[in-house]
């Protein structure tokens, strides 16, 4: 019997529509865009788009710990 290989590539998205960052948040999406504070991203006419970057630094600071300091931010307190 011969072995069969299956190749699969999975591309993980950047950028959500509104029900998949609804999804990713974990908020209904009925409530989603008056829960969350993030803006999206037109990334064309009528295309709104949120980025995970965004919106997983909205959820740092939601749990307190915020998001990591860049070196700029340290030497800013200095």
């Amino acid at each position: 019997m011969a072995d069969a290989k299956l190749n699969i590539t999975v591309l993980e998205k950047r950028m959500l529509k509104q029900g998949e960052a609804a999804e990713y948040t974990g908020i209904p999406a009925k409530h989603f865009k008056t829960s969350c504070p993030v803006q999206p991203v037109e990334i064309r006419p009528g295309t709104a788009l949120w980025d995970k970057r965004d919106l997983d630094q909205w959820i740092d600071t939601m749990k307190g710990g915020g998001a990591a300091e860049s070196h700029f931010d340290i030497l800013a307190r200095l």
